[in-house]
């Protein structure tokens, strides 16, 4: 059996090495000629899989060890009967410690106390509800919008989505999606940007196109953090210059998270294929005792991992993406031992 895999896939001669040989080639690299006779193919967000790419191959399993489905083609996937699985949530955790990361150092740096301010989520799934709850451990009020959801399940706490960005504090999470009912292409544009004002903080840890950012860049708020962005690694300079964080979509990259990732793939591998799990894998992630003594909570997150460097290592936007492939061992608050609680 042949497996094509993206490098930057956690672990992935470990985990995926004794299924048959393996292919490990950068996201962007993985082409057509590639992998015309492989039978399985594992990526992250870089490759666009559809029929251009696997028109005329061998491919019978597509796992994704990220979170996002816009670079898939899954009508294609589906006609064609090809198995596919997504690692939906596995970085939930880490895109949340982001968040909430942002807005710790934002409240210091602006002097202004979270506790008096609200929190709009626009995408309340993996993500956003892991959000809201350590929102609501730091006594922060959120205003929760996800149409999907609210009409599917009758939720009466959520608010449309005019009301959630009039919040002192718009976080994104949505996926992006360019047609149906709820597309959230371009979620907010010209039309909705009026409830946005100059002391609105924005937080975009969703997907690049989920703000339009040509109208973005125009008006003016309180602070931006931009982890995604439309054409990435070209990404918008004046947005770049003006944000607060502007990070190279990395809020999911912990190492639990790109661990996770390979791993629910890898399950879902063993399952197609009818093979048994080895145990052992789930144990690759086992950092000795860590610590991270403050007395204040900024400073402890901050000790855990300082983003603010993810900002500063892309000023120049040519590092974009050798950054995000080479990106520093980050593990996320629940191997840690502080003397605060963390929300």
């Amino acid at each position: 059996m042949k497996l094509v895999i993206d490098d930057a896939c956690y672990a992935y001669n470990q985990i995926f090495g004794d299924f048959g040989e393996v292919s490990a080639l950068p996201g962007r690299s993985i082409d057509k000629e590639s992998v015309v006779e492989a039978d399985v193919l594992i990526v992250r967000s870089r490759t666009k899989v559809n029929k251009e790419l696997l028109d005329g191959s061998s491919v019978k399993f597509v796992g994704s060890t990220v979170a996002g489905l816009d670079h898939i083609d899954q009508e294609y996937l589906q006609q064609k009967n090809i198995s596919f699985f997504s690692a939906q949530g596995c970085n939930s955790m880490a895109v949340a410690e982001f968040v909430i990361s942002a807005c710790v150092n934002l409240a210091e740096d602006l002097n202004f106390d979270l506790t008096k301010k609200t929190l709009g989520i626009i995408g309340v799934g993996n993500v956003g509800s892991k959000i809201a709850t350590k929102a609501d451990n730091m006594g922060i009020k959120t205003l929760l919008n996800d149409p999907p959801r609210q009409e599917c399940e009758g939720l009466t706490n959520f608010v449309d989505l005019n009301t959630a960005l009039g919040a002192d504090i718009v976080t994104f999470h949505t996926p992006l999606t360019f047609q149906g009912k709820y597309k959230t292409y371009r979620l907010l544009n010209n039309y909705n940007f009026s409830c946005i004002s100059d002391k609105t903080i924005i937080i975009n840890a969703a997907r690049g196109g989920v703000i339009d950012e040509g109208v973005w860049q125009k008006n003016k708020t309180l602070a931006n953090i931009i982890d995604c962005w439309e054409d990435e690694p070209k990404i918008n300079t004046a947005l770049q210059k003006s944000a607060y964080w502007a990070t190279p979509h990395i809020a999911g990259h912990s190492i639990d998270a790109k661990f996770m990732g390979s791993y629910m793939i890898y399950e879902k591998l063993c399952s197609f294929l009818n093979k048994d799990l080895d145990n052992n894998i789930i144990n690759l992630i086992n950092p000795e005792n860590m610590t991270a003594v403050n007395n204040n909570l900024r400073d402890t997150i901050n000790t855990i991992y300082p983003f603010s460097q993810d900002s500063v290592a892309i000023k120049d936007i040519k590092n974009f993406e050798d950054y995000r492939r080479n990106y520093p061992e980050r593990f996320e608050w629940s191997h840690y031992s502080t003397s605060i609680n963390l929300p």
